[in-house]
């Protein structure tokens, strides 16, 4: 009976093992993952800090201003629809 509780025990041990090496390696991808996002994050703000410095007040206005649907966002972005041969 000594056996077998020493052989379960040793299996429990090699799952833990197993387990734990397999968190430790999804985390590792998940911080490397942060950190690409954190790194994608700032360069956006930066990108978006410069676009709005140098977009013209009344436009930055339009884009601020919450659109009532969206076909007037895609036409105040666009400019008129364009007609479609029938």
């Amino acid at each position: 009976m000594v056996a077998i509780d020493s052989k379960i025990e040793q299996a429990m041990d090699l799952v833990k093992t197993h387990l734990m090496f397999a968190v430790r390696e999804e985390v590792e991808i998940l911080r490397a993952k942060i950190v690409d996002l954190e790194t994608t994050v700032l360069r956006l703000e930066s990108e978006n800090s410069v676009l709005r410095d140098h977009i013209p007040a009344d436009m930055l206005s339009k884009l601020l201003t919450p659109p009532s649907s969206n076909q007037n966002t895609i036409s105040s972005v666009s400019g008129p629809p364009k007609a479609t041969p029938a």
